[in-house]
């Protein structure tokens, strides 16, 4: 079975020949290339592991806002053609009346 010929003439590289000096320099300086990228002050993969995290933390703050806006778009379109709803609505946050009426607001005590 034959060899590849990429395979072998790596082999050839690191093991014969006046290129073995040469090509350990060039791994050695690739590693440090790679190292230096990866965790350079600034821009460093941890910083992009954490910008990703924040996205992902502000997709989901953003999909409930939209839910929360769909829900009160809905409650909004029910005020608006329900009267009795309005009226309910109205009777609990303002505490109005209608004429005649008695209203009476309980306070309980928060401890």
């Amino acid at each position: 079975m034959e060899k590849s010929f990429g395979m072998t003439t790596l082999r050839q590289i690191f093991r014969k020949g006046g290129h073995k000096r040469f090509a350990r320099y060039v791994v050695i300086i690739t590693a440090v290339f790679l190292l230096f990228v990866l965790f350079k002050p600034g821009s460093n993969i941890f910083n992009w592991i954490d910008a990703r995290m924040e996205l992902s933390r502000q997709e989901k703050q953003i999909s409930s806002y939209r839910q929360e806006l769909q829900d009160l778009d809905a409650r909004i379109d029910l005020l608006v053609t329900d009267r009795d709803t309005l009226e309910k609505f109205a009777r609990e946050q303002f505490h109005l009346a209608a004429p005649g009426e008695d209203v009476y607001i309980l306070e309980t005590d928060k401890e």
